[in-house]
């Protein structure tokens, strides 16, 4: 920090710390659970893509897509809060933290969780989710960089112009 400048607040790494601390738990809850947890609801899922079926969604999606996407909705946050708190330059280590953390829970429940299998498919479904939130999260500072720098210039300008009158 260079003499005169405000201190940086901390208070974004703070929120999307404690946002990924509660979305890691929730996910291994899931994940580690020793019975896979749509276990008992076949018949709610069924009916589920039943309704989806008769409102547009295409026969081909069943159980196997739904569980798919389901996948991708739920590594979406961890990546996007993963961008969030590594640094501006350092952002891409995301892209390999994401997928080697759904590597170790596919490897846990593969090892430890008789009940639950491990999968390929699902560390891609992951992988996919965590690139689309490390996408948006890429995006969302790259606006937020580009609106700073146009207020900055805008109050550089309005300084400027005061000392001119």
């Amino acid at each position: 920090m260079t003499p005169g400048q405000p201190p940086k607040s901390r208070v974004r790494l703070w929120l999307a710390a404690i946002a990924l601390a509660a979305c890691l738990t929730i996910v291994l809850f899931i994940t580690m659970w020793p019975v896979p947890v749509d276990q008992g609801y076949g018949g709610a899922i069924a009916k589920m893509l039943a309704v989806l079926h008769r409102n547009g969604i295409p026969g081909w999606f069943g159980y196997n897509k739904l569980e798919f996407s389901a996948n991708i909705v739920m590594f979406v946050p961890i990546g996007f809060l993963a961008a969030l708190i590594l640094p501006v330059r350092t952002w891409w280590l995301a892209l390999v933290i994401c997928p080697l953390f759904s590597t170790g829970i596919e490897l846990t429940q593969g090892a430890f969780l008789a009940a639950r299998f491990a999968s390929v498919t699902d560390v891609l479904s992951n992988s996919i989710g965590a690139v689309v939130g490390v996408l948006v999260a890429v995006i969302l500072r790259a606006l937020v960089y580009a609106r700073d720098q146009k207020v900055i210039a805008l109050a550089l300008w309005e300084r400027e112009v005061q000392r001119a009158d």
